[in-house]
């Protein structure tokens, strides 16, 4: 399930991918046709050492990229993930979502100085504005994003 935001009304509708993929979703509300959820921004991105300048910091001049520094093993990370899946899908491309493994790509986990994980970073500009360490509700997320849409 996704949650997609109505163009026409602007009421959150939850979505069936499956269902989606046969049938063109609609508005609950309004029954206006609902884009597919699947945009260059419904997921978040894997992102790695090599691709991390172009895929964030010059991503990031566009339009704001939170950055979800993560680990396999980390049990907090795995609870978070989904609540970052909801907001890459509820985004409408005012923002991005990236996803470092940090064991993976220690380079830039050092760069950044990430010591706790999960630790979400959000750039804008190329430059690194705002930083979330632990896992957080949904809504604290979205509203520190929000901050730099």
């Amino acid at each position: 399930m996704s949650i997609k935001t109505c163009p026409n009304c602007g009421i959150k509708n939850r979505i069936n991918e499956t269902l989606a993929a046969a049938h063109r979703p609609i508005c609950g509300e309004c029954g206006a046709p609902l884009t597919q959820t699947g945009g260059a921004d419904s997921k978040p991105q894997v992102v790695s050492d090599a691709s991390f300048a172009a895929e964030v910091i010059t991503a990031s001049s566009a339009k704001p990229v939170l950055v979800d520094a993560w680990a396999e093993w980390c049990g907090p990370c795995r609870m978070l993930a989904p609540v970052l899946d909801q907001l890459a899908g509820e985004s409408n491309g005012k923002y991005k979502i990236a996803k470092l493994n940090v064991d993976e790509n220690p380079r830039t986990a050092a760069q950044f100085n990430i010591r706790s994980i999960p630790t979400l970073l959000i750039f804008k500009n190329g430059q690194l504005v705002d930083q979330i360490v632990g896992a957080q509700p949904k809504q604290a997320i979205a509203g520190r994003i929000s901050q730099h849409v």
